[in-house]
């Protein structure tokens, strides 16, 4: 197994052309949370022309709606949401330059198409590691929908947040060729 690559947000294209599915990586930089009320929020606001609570060209969503806070910490746990709850909204993110997402599980097929016609990326971090990942996370603030309670809009700092490369820019999928790997190569 290869080490993991670092990256850093705001993800520059050439860079997530780089990326393969499969790939360990570690993210670092700005990445902003949002989870099913906020997707439904931005929809909304798609729908009905006005403006979104911030700029998503380049930028990264987790899905995470994060524990508050222990005393002397800067987040609570953080462990991934099941992406596929975000899938009828993301296409319309990615339209505007949403360049990553971080979740778990799989996507559409309709999320696939447009993260390959838009160039996004779709990570997965390993879910049970809330505690662990929320480690990785060095800042957080609350920056819109603070009523939504957990599932507001926070600005995270990401130092070296591990995930894999899930869905990338050319169509791989790691749910499709990890399985393939395993019924052609079988356990060592």
């Amino acid at each position: 197994m290869s080490e993991p690559r670092r990256i850093t947000t705001p993800f520059e294209p050439a860079k997530l052309a780089e990326l393969r599915s499969g790939d360990s990586v570690l993210i670092s930089g700005v990445v902003f949370s949002a989870r099913d009320a906020a997707h439904a929020r931005f929809a909304e606001a798609i729908a009905a022309g006005e403006p979104l609570p911030m700029d998503f060209a380049g930028q990264t969503i987790y899905f995470v709606g994060p524990t508050p806070a222990r005393p002397g910490h800067v987040i609570g746990s953080a462990g991934p949401t099941t992406a596929s709850r975000m899938d009828p909204f993301s296409p319309l993110l990615i339209e505007r330059g949403l360049r990553g997402m971080i979740g778990k599980g799989r996507r559409s097929q309709a999320v696939r198409d447009s993260m390959t016609t838009h160039g996004c990326v779709y990570f997965g971090a390993v879910e049970g590691t809330a505690a662990l990942l929320s480690q990785r996370i060095t800042a957080s603030e609350v920056i819109a929908y603070d009523d939504l309670g957990t599932e507001a809009i926070h600005r995270l700092v990401f130092e070296d947040f591990p995930a894999y490369v899930v869905n990338d820019l050319y169509g791989g999928d790691l749910y499709e060729s990890g399985p393939a790997q395993w019924r052609t190569a079988g356990p060592a």
